[in-house]
């Protein structure tokens, strides 16, 4: 399939698509800020930079967008156009975000990842509940966790947990 804009039409559409303060990761942080939880932004100095840094519980919370890190769900579809680079892109993607969270963990951070998929879009979970599973990984001891939508129709949320 043929690209419908001109190269400086796509570069203007690329360049607006933002690497921080996305919707779901501001949703994310007010969720937490409300229930008292104080963290910083995008430490430079972590592997991955992650999202949401909380040093005194030694925890870190990565929200990701399922298109741009590759998540196996109906909101990461692949483009029509230029699959082989969109393809390559994804896995490198991917690949960085495995190590990110090894390297994370092998320095003995816990980490999180919410994916944006239970945060918005048809899948999404109840209200709240992507903010208590946050809540109870920074107050208990679970080492890894994913927080995704409910889009396998199994009527609960999945969530993958390691404990310490």
């Amino acid at each position: 399939m043929v690209d419908v804009l001109t190269p400086t039409q796509r570069h203007l559409n690329m360049s607006r698509i933002r690497g921080q303060d996305t919707k779901p990761e501001l949703q994310l942080r007010r969720g937490l800020h409300a229930l008292g939880f104080r963290f910083r932004l995008y430490r430079r100095d972590l592997p991955g930079r992650p999202d949401l840094v909380f040093p005194g519980r030694c925890a870190v919370i990565f929200a990701h967008g399922c298109f741009w890190h590759g998540h196996d769900c109906p909101m990461c579809r692949m483009p029509a156009t230029r699959t082989a680079f969109w393809a390559t892109k994804i896995a490198s993607n991917r690949a960085r975000d495995q190590a990110a969270v090894a390297a994370l963990q092998e320095a003995g951070w816990r980490v999180m990842v919410v994916w944006e998929c239970a945060l918005r879009g048809p899948a999404r979970l109840p209200p709240g509940a992507v903010m208590n599973a946050a809540a109870a990984f920074l107050t208990e001891g679970t080492v890894l966790r994913t927080v995704e939508g409910n889009w396998r129709g199994s009527g609960e949320q999945r969530s993958t947990e390691l404990l310490s």
